[in-house]
């Protein structure tokens, strides 16, 4: 069966004899003020058959053109597919304070951001087949990749994330906020964000609990992870003396975020366990929508389109053929 995409753009058929026609009374103007040497040669009393050929030629040409813009597609048989859904936004804190160099990776210190990165590019990396989003905050919060197949691009933007790019606070409501908002319009996902921070609310026009609000009505889970080491060693004028990095961490709110829609709190105080809770998050199976009937379409405008193309030439060509016989 075939059917056009775009139908509207037959009625630009019309244009081309429209345009035929108004030109009509300056071409027998024309014709009457031929040279009287040349009248025998050119003038007739009517239109030769080559004329009328060449029309009715570019005519067929330009309704193959127009058939071409309408978009022919052939609709196969229904199949009965089942639609699976998984959606994920990922919200990474970029604070000031995820500078703090508390965590290691291969034996080499990294600060906190680099941490995630090296983990969640792996985690993205696995999502074949899923869709992924994210959200960088930190004074405010904003979407630097909307939901998408294309986890390359998610990947290589959150690699390109910068510290202190949109100020040193942290707006944890306003991401969660943000996300709600991106996954409000789709009923036909499990609608899953993974929150990552290493701080507490202190910035943002959302609060913690307006974006918990927000999240539990809408039916999106929330995964906080809460980053940063618990304790680390530093040297002081006075020796050696262990300071907890994390102290800031509001575990509290985060986990209320998480019980209250249904997801997980997690503590990530190294490498290892962060990646522990990745390879969890892997476990979570995606959502069987109801059987859908899809029909399989196939384009077809490349054939008018490629005929109107040879029957150009061949009009062009004959034209030339004619011109050359006659001296020109």
């Amino acid at each position: 069966m075939i059917e056009f995409g775009w139908p509207w753009f037959a009625l630009a058929w019309i244009l081309a004899p429209l345009l035929w026609w108004l030109r009509r009374p300056q071409q027998r103007q024309f014709s009457t003020l031929r040279v009287p040497q040349l009248a025998e040669n050119s003038i007739q009393p009517g239109p030769s058959s080559r004329r009328i050929w060449q029309g009715l030629f570019a005519l067929l040409i330009w309704t193959l053109v127009i058939v071409a813009l309408c978009r022919p597609q052939w609709l196969g048989e229904p199949v009965q597919i089942r639609s699976e859904a998984r959606e994920m936004v990922l919200a990474v804190d970029l604070s000031g304070s995820m500078e703090i160099a508390d965590m290691r990776i291969n034996d080499n210190e990294v600060n906190r951001l680099a941490m995630v990165k090296h983990v969640v590019s792996d985690f993205i990396a696995r999502r074949q087949g899923d869709k992924l989003g994210l959200i960088l905050f930190a004074d405010t919060a904003y979407v630097q990749s909307p939901i998408t197949y294309d986890l390359r691009s998610v990947e290589q933007l959150l690699e390109e994330a910068q510290l202190r790019l949109i100020g040193e606070r942290t707006a944890i409501g306003d991401a969660v906020a943000l996300a709600v908002k991106r996954f409000r319009d789709n009923e036909q996902t499990n609608k899953i964000l993974i929150l990552l921070t290493d701080g507490q609310n202190t910035a943002g026009n959302v609060s913690p609990e307006q974006a918990q609000q927000l999240a539990a009505y809408y039916g999106v889970k929330i995964y906080s992870i809460g980053v940063g080491a618990d304790e680390v060693i530093v040297d002081s004028f006075f020796g050696q003396r262990k300071v907890n990095p994390s102290r800031d961490l509001d575990e509290g709110m985060l986990r209320g975020l998480a019980e209250a829609t249904g997801g997980e709190y997690f503590r990530a105080r190294s490498t290892e366990e962060l990646e522990a809770i990745y390879q969890t998050l892997d476990q979570y199976e995606p959502v069987a929508g109801d059987e859908q009937l899809r029909r399989p379409q196939t384009e077809l405008f490349y054939w008018p389109a490629g005929l109107a193309l040879l029957l150009l030439f061949g009009l062009c060509l004959s034209k030339l053929l004619w011109q050359q016989r006659r001296g020109f």
